[in-house]
């Protein structure tokens, strides 16, 4: 089997780690949610959400992966033991799960992005809204977009760490910023445009209370990607010098700022032609749209331009998490089977691209395919955002709290004593105590019990 990658410099582990976090729900979900619980007020609860669940998260998984530079079912038994590695096989379990489900969404931008390319998103609301449902409805369409665009992520798995991953992260994040700043600006620029920066910028602390505090936990903990084994994969190509504690902060830094951008996109556009943006994929395949249209409307080109961009972002945005999810399933099937990294992919491909179809045809021609009274899309989203992640999530915290020595875990945290151990004892104290209840709190939150 050849030599095991490693990512080749600092701002590679922080361009693909941050890309792992960044998805469609930072456009979708962390605008709306700002919006709606305080602006401002929203955005700072979140901060010190990120500080208390969000870093303390990443800096456990990062340090079981670099630990043992494997897979991450492995990685897992080689730090706490044999038994423990039940959190990385649920691990893999679950971002199979998700990628499943989520290329089928992340198959309709790749197709709204051809259809704005070749100009047949022009009309009127109604006209919009027509084009989704006869698109997503349709038996055939959606399940080849969905199934091209786990291709186009299993291409890039096959290259490997430095050439596939690595490689398009470098290239990915960067366009994934400059579009989003042009998008910004145009938004910003348009007639009426402040009523929107003022909706997501100005604090309103009326708003904020108990729920608004369990909402912005929960955006913190599904945003940065926990409980996935994602950002455990992904540390096992670390260098053994890597600042865990910095990067974990660099890329939670990158991941909100990328949100807040969002945000200054989606108001700002949405206020100018006074459409109230809701959440969920009705905001990026109805309501954008028809904004774009409205918002330009005296400039067509110009609208045309915008709409191009909105959906290349989007779909960076997507491929940037599919890549990380497939990773997961793709190194572990490489190292324990000891197959050649394309028949390890290929694995993936293929089980994803089944959930796919099935999950794609569940919001479509085959309403009927429900599980619980779900649809199997939403069943599967579900599952893993509601249970599987969460568990996967505390059980880590769990684990690395008090039943791995706390001498090995000051080892990696400090790099061998290389680093200064300023922040070991909040970490520790923190992944102990504060991280567990924050995730239980969720957990109670998401099925209404508090």
């Amino acid at each position: 089997m050849e030599k095991r990658g490693t990512f080749g410099s600092k701002i590679a582990i922080v361009l693909a780690t941050a890309g792992s976090a960044v998805g469609l729900g930072n456009i979708w979900r962390f605008p709306f949610m700002t919006g709606h619980n305080g602006g401002a007020a929203f955005i700072l609860v979140y901060f010190a959400c990120v500080f208390l669940l969000g870093i303390p998260g990443m800096v456990s998984e990062f340090i079981v992966g670099r630990h043992s530079q494997t897979n991450a079912a492995r990685a897992y038994g080689n730090i706490g033991g044999k038994r423990w590695r039940i959190i990385g096989y649920l691990g893999i379990l679950t971002s199979t799960i998700i990628l499943g489900f989520y290329a089928v969404v992340a198959g309709w931008c790749l197709q709204y992005l051809v259809a704005s390319i070749m100009g047949r998103l022009n009309g009127d609301a109604t006209y919009i809204i027509d084009c989704f449902k006869s698109f997503s409805s349709d038996p055939i369409r959606p399940c080849l977009w969905a199934l091209g665009f786990i291709l186009i992520t299993h291409v890039v798995i096959t290259k490997g760490v430095n050439q596939g991953i690595e490689r398009a992260s470098k290239l990915l994040m960067p366009l994934l910023l400059i579009l989003l700043l042009i998008l910004v600006v145009a938004s910003c620029l348009l007639p009426g445009a402040i009523g929107g920066i003022k909706f997501l910028m100005m604090p309103d602390f009326s708003k904020v209370g108990k729920a608004v505090f369990l909402e912005a936990l929960g955006q913190a903990f599904f945003s940065l990607s926990l409980g996935t084994a994602c950002l455990c994969t992904y540390a096992s190509y670390f260098k053994r010098d890597t600042n865990l504690l910095r990067s974990a902060t660099q890329i939670a830094f990158l991941d909100s700022f990328i949100a807040i951008l969002a945000g200054l996109m989606i108001f700002p556009a949405a206020f100018s032609v006074g459409i109230q943006p809701d959440s969920g994929p009705s905001l990026i395949f109805i309501t954008l749209p028809n904004v774009f249209q409205q918002a330009f409307s005296a400039m067509p080109i110009a609208g045309y331009v915008i709409a191009i961009l909105f959906y290349a972002l989007l779909v960076f945005a997507a491929l940037t998490s599919t890549i990380s999810m497939h990773e997961i399933g793709t190194a572990f099937f490489h190292e324990e089977l000891k197959l050649p990294r394309q028949r390890a992919a290929w694995i993936i491909t293929t089980v994803c691209s089944l959930i796919a179809i099935f999950c794609s045809l569940s919001v479509g021609a085959y309403s009927e395919l429900k599980v619980f009274g779900m649809s199997l899309m939403d069943f599967c989203d579900s599952l893993t955002a509601q249970i599987m992640l969460p568990v996967g999530a505390f059980l880590t915290s769990i684990m690395l709290g008090w039943f791995v020595s706390r001498q090995l875990v000051q080892e990696e945290f400090t790099n061998n004593g290389v680093l200064k151990a300023t922040f070991f004892k909040a970490y520790l104290f923190s992944i102990r105590y504060i991280v567990p209840l924050c995730i239980v709190l969720i957990f109670l939150h998401q099925f209404g019990l508090i």
